[in-house]
């Protein structure tokens, strides 16, 4: 069985720092590319960045840039998204994704991933 599961989403302050985790299971874990997506309130999910487990090959969304950073640890099939000097427009629920895609495809096109995790939220207060 396929799981994706985030952790790490919590309530900060604006300037603040999170670090999410990603722990997937169930499938060849250095084949896929793993994404972070999210749903801000009242607007409609967005990639945030991706990586390829198997290259270490990112991508990020402009207004994340500089900001936040994706890893991946392959001994631990899991994906971090370290998120630094948060803002409010940051606040969303924020999921992990896999696709079989690479991630010069993959990248912020959530049609093209195939398994997804349950979401963790995150608030930013100003």
């Amino acid at each position: 069985e396929v799981q994706l599961v985030e952790s790490g989403g919590g309530f900060v302050q604006a300037g603040g720092s999170l670090r999410l985790s990603c722990a997937a299971s169930g499938f060849t874990f250095d084949d896929y590319t793993i994404g972070w997506f999210r749903r801000a309130p009242g607007k409609g999910r967005e990639g945030v960045s991706c990586i390829s487990t198997s290259s270490g090959n990112t991508y990020y969304k402009d207004s994340v840039k500089g900001r936040f950073t994706i890893s991946s640890d392959n001994a631990k099939n899991t994906v971090y998204l370290q998120m630094n000097s948060l803002k409010p427009e940051d606040t969303g629920v924020y999921y992990c994704a896999a696709s079989a895609w690479s991630s010069n495809i993959a990248i912020d096109r959530d049609v093209l991933y195939d398994y997804w995790g349950q979401g963790t939220q995150v608030t930013v207060s100003s």
